[in-house]
This record gives C-alpha cells, structure tokens and sequence, in this order.
C-alpha cells in the first residue's frame, strides 16, 4: 500500500490528457508531471487515493528518448507549457492518440484520423498574451503568469511563446508603475488600479496594442507612458485602458476607452482583413489558423454552388474565408457586437455573399425555413464545452449534406460526434492540427457526412 513520501521506482508508459506521465506500482497508476513516455524514475508519492496516487521526480535514472533540454526557467511553476520538456515530433504523436483515443472511447467511432498538422512554429506564434499584475509577497510588483489552479503570479516577462518584444513592453511598464506608485489590483480586498495587461499583435501587419485592464477609470500619468511606449515601440498602435470594476475573475471589462492611435489593430487571416478590438475574438496562432481553416474548407468539399451555414460564427472569420468558394455564407452567432463586427469584416474585405443572424442555431433555422433556403454545409465551432443537445438537434433536423466541426476540446468533439451520428450521420475524415504547440490543448476537425437510404 503505498504512503505518502515514500520513494518508488517508476516506468512511465503513457501521458495523460493534462500532460502528466502515468506508470504502475504494484497495479497502482501513479501521476507524475513533467515526466516522458520510457522515463525511468525514482518518484515520490505526494498524494494517496484510493484506486490511485500522484508522485513527483525525484530522480530520473534513465531518460526518454523523447526528453529534451527546457530552456524556461519557470516553466514548472507557470505550468503553461506543460510538454515543454518532450520533442515536438513526440508532442505530435501524443495529441494524435489523444484525439484517436477521445473519439474511440467517448464517441465510440473507431477511425484512423489523418495526420495531425504541426503548427509551422512552436515559439513565438501567440499574437495575444493576458497577464496579471499583483503585489508579491515582498510588496515587489509582479507581472506573469498564475500558476497552475491558482491566483498566485509566476514572475516573468519573457515567454518562449510570445513574440520577444512582449516581455519588453512589460519591463517599461512595470518600471512605470514602481517609479509613479501607481496603486496595484488586490483580489481579496477589491481595492487597488492596475488589474491585467493585455497585449495584441498583427502579425501580418505588424501593429500592436497595449491595453491596460484598471479597477477604475483614470490611469494617472497617462500621458508619460503613451510617450515611453510609443518612443520604444513604434509598432504600437493602440494603447487603452480597459475598465473593470466589477469582483470577478473576468479579465476583461466591457468598456475600453483610447489612450493613444486607434480603438483597434487589424491582421490578414486567409486573405480576410480583420480588425480586432481587446474585445474580439481570434485565433492566438494565426499561420495554425490558416491551416485550420483551410483543412475545413477541403472537408467542407466546396464547388461554388452551395449554401453554407456558419454556426458560433463569432466575428464571421471562418464563413468569410470560403465565402468565395460557396454561393452565399450565412453566420450565426448570439453576440450582437460580434455579429456587428461580422458584418463590418464582410464590408471591408468586399464579400457580397455573406449575411450574419445574430440568433441562436433554432431560431437560424427557423428564419432558413421560412426563406425556404436549406443548408449544404453547416460549420460549427463551438467553445470548449461544446455543442448542446439542442443545437445538434436542430442541426439534424436541417439535413445538411454535410457537416464540419472544429473544435478545441477532442472529448466534447467526440461526445458531439456521436450524437450526429445518431442522427443520420458519418463521421469519415478525422484530423488534429496542433495550434498550441508545448501545451496540453489541440484542435481537431471532424467531418460528418449525411447518410443516404
């Protein structure tokens, strides 16, 4: 029976869907993080359960093969890139048995998915980067990340996956914020200015934002670090104070106001122009993103003709990038400023066979019904917690000939897969594209094709 503290030796034989390595004790399945698929270890139990235990290394006595150098200091603490340690061919691999294990066991579809698409990199792809700012324990400011199921800031300004001049941003303006004293966030007592930073990048167009998240409505000196910023980074194009005031784990509040150029930055995403306010919706890898959206339109198997539904259609990116390949784009989404923003994308790029609902999915099909219109293709992608039944439902009653879903959860991928299935569907193609490379999350394409009597 295994203790706390004590030390075993452990084989580590699998890696979990939260990326910690899994080996057997004596018929006991021990977790261990930070550990690779062949690692031999002496493990120290940290935690006992009754069908199962948590251990950390204690000592790696014969490494994987898979193993490689991790050059972030923090990365243990931060707990972000929780496969840092592993090659990324071996990354790779791991998420493709993740969503083939997903769809066999949770959706009970038995498929051989395609290849799974490698992100084109795997550092510096993030052109979004969120982080808090609290006082330390010693009263230093702190700006990071929080570690892993915690409040607690991990301290650092540089990132191995956001673009280098990030961390630089961060240094000026921490320095800002120790040299004019200004007031900093605390969660418990509610009291505080400074909360979050907020930095976003065009990579295709190289502007930035920089957009402070303040418990108030003034930042004092203001003034002093638009000049700092603006001298030291000429990308800047945008600086902002966000506002919340509100006792919430939320970071974002739902008022911005422009301290310095234009209330948005705008990127290229599949020849789209988007423009994208701290408020907007888009992908944080944005060369992934155009693999993804274009592995979706080749499932979707586009000839001109067809009627396509997009459904969680957010600011329309997706249905704007076939547009051109189908004869008329309809979105959907329950965002009113996400629709607005849909409709205003659709202008600026000169996409004429596009119109977006501001609806959920049954009342979208009502409004198709009585236009007597009837969709060819529908696309779904859902947020993490996927589709609800009644959604599938109406997407069923809709008879698609085919349907297409991305999804960034392969477990509620699969659950939903099933459902279809159900319903009068197939699923015959599979694939995952890695658009989160070091870290535990994947995205998967599934395409559902209507069965025929």
């Amino acid at each position: 029976m295994l203790q706390k503290n004590d030390l075993i030796s452990l084989v580590i034989t699998d890696i979990t869907n939260e990326a910690s390595g899994v080996g057997r004790h004596e018929g006991v399945a021990v977790f261990v993080p930070g550990t690779a698929v062949g690692d031999r270890l002496t493990v120290r139990i940290v935690k006992v359960l009754k069908h199962y235990a948590y251990g950390i290394v204690e000592r790696i006595l014969e490494a994987s093969p898979d193993r490689v150098l991790d050059t972030c200091p923090v990365s243990r603490q931060c707990g972000g890139c929780s496969l840092r340690h592993i090659s990324y061919h071996a990354e790779c691999q791991i998420k493709q048995n993740w969503v083939t294990e997903h769809f066999r066991r949770i959706g009970g579809i038995d498929l051989t998915p395609l290849p799974i698409q490698p992100s084109p990199f795997q550092s510096a792809y993030r052109n979004k980067a969120q982080y808090p700012i609290r006082r330390g324990p010693d009263g230093k400011i702190q700006i990071g990340f929080f570690a892993p199921r915690s409040h607690r800031v991990i301290a650092n300004h540089f990132c191995d996956l956001q673009p280098h001049f990030f961390g630089e941003i961060l240094g000026i303006i921490q320095i800002f914020l120790e040299q004019y004293r200004i007031s900093i966030y605390n969660e418990q007592s509610h009291q505080g200015l400074v909360r979050h930073l907020f930095l976003r990048w065009g990579e295709q167009t190289r502007e930035a934002m920089v957009c402070l998240v303040i418990n108030g409505t003034e930042l004092p000196h203001a003034n002093i670090l638009v000049a700092r910023l603006t001298k030291a980074f000429p990308q800047i194009v945008s600086i902002q104070i966000n506002c919340n005031t509100a006792k919430t784990n939320v970071i974002l509040g739902p008022v911005c106001r422009v301290l310095y150029g234009k209330p948005v930055i705008s990127d290229i995403l599949c020849g789209i122009k988007v423009e994208l306010s701290p408020l907007s919706f888009y992908q944080v890898n944005r060369s992934g993103a155009e693999k993804l959206y274009g592995i979706a339109a080749d499932f979707a198997g586009l000839t001109g003709g067809e009627l396509l539904l997009d459904l969680y259609c957010g600011a329309g990116t997706i249905g704007l990038s076939m547009a051109r390949r189908v004869r008329e784009v309809i979105g959907v989404e329950i965002v009113k400023e996400a629709v607005e923003n849909a409709r205003e994308n659709a202008r600026r790029n000169g996409i004429h066979n596009a119109r977006f609902l501001c609806d959920d999915a049954a009342g979208a099909a009502q409004t198709l019904a009585e236009e007597g219109l009837h969709p060819d293709v529908v696309v779904l992608d859902p947020p993490r917690k996927g589709c609800d039944a009644a959604l599938l439902k109406t997407v069923g009653q809709m008879t698609p000939d085919r349907i297409v879903m991305i999804s960034c959860n392969s477990a509620t991928a699969a659950r939903d897969a099933a459902i279809l299935c159900q319903n009068g569907y197939r699923v015959t193609k599979l694939q995952a594209v890695d658009m989160f490379p070091r870290t535990a999350h994947v995205e998967t394409i599934v395409l559902l094709q209507r069965e025929t009597l």
